[in-house]
């Protein structure tokens, strides 16, 4: 295993904000005040999108709405999440791009900035046994609190949790002969700089630009939503 492949997971495996979409879901099946919740979390996207968002104050917000919930009824909703709008959005280019990185032998991970909870069945969904995501607290029988763990998976974040993987295993990323990080956004510039092969995947404009100027490969699996 001398190559490890990192995927950046909204608008770059799936053609969506997993985190914006299950706000929306929530708003959707009454779970939450869906005129409040919906100005707050669209409020919240346009920061994202313009690279402003403060990761604290969004986690905490969306941790937050997850702890009103006991975690049976979080699971059961996400179960129903995942038929009606995450398995729509896991395309045929994606799974393919990341059945090639399996057949090669790599080392994968998702590494996104959107809550474990949400995202860790999404990974399962993508084969990617692998998931770095921003840490909600539990409560002992697996309740969430609403507080974040650590640091946020975000910017240079996202940098600092892989390098945090890595120690675990007793590994660094120097070790890898060939690093990729497949990514949509100027967000996690960060750490597309530091693999030896970053790829802006289905870039925004703020990214193609960065990347058109560095020379990185752009690579388009899906028209971005």
């Amino acid at each position: 295993m001398n190559n490890i492949a990192l995927f950046d997971l909204d608008h770059t495996l799936i053609p969506i904000d997993s985190d914006y979409e299950w706000g929306q879901f929530l708003s959707r099946i009454g779970a939450v005040d869906a005129a409040a919740f919906e100005k707050r979390n669209a409020a919240f996207f346009a920061q994202y999108q313009a690279g402003t968002l403060d990761p604290v104050e969004y986690l905490e917000f969306a941790l937050g709405t997850l702890a009103q919930f006991p975690r049976k009824q979080l699971d059961a909703w996400h179960e129903q999440f995942m038929q009606e709008v995450i398995q729509p959005a896991l395309l045929p280019a994606a799974l393919d791009l990341v059945k090639r990185h399996q057949d090669h032998g790599d080392l994968m991970a998702i590494i996104t900035a959107t809550n474990r909870f949400v995202t860790a069945p999404i990974a399962r969904a993508l084969g990617v046994d692998n998931l770095i995501a921003a840490e909600p607290e539990l409560t002992t029988d697996g309740n969430l609190t609403g507080k974040l763990l650590g640091i946020p998976t975000s910017g240079e974040g996202k940098v600092i949790h892989l390098h945090q993987w890595l120690d675990q295993q007793g590994k660094k990323l120097e070790d890898f002969t060939c690093s990729h990080f497949y990514s949509d956004s100027q967000n996690d510039i960060p750490l597309l700089s530091v693999v030896t092969h970053p790829v802006a995947t289905n870039p925004n404009a703020k990214l193609l630009a960065h990347a058109t100027q560095q020379g990185w490969p752009i690579l388009t699996l899906f028209n971005a939503q």
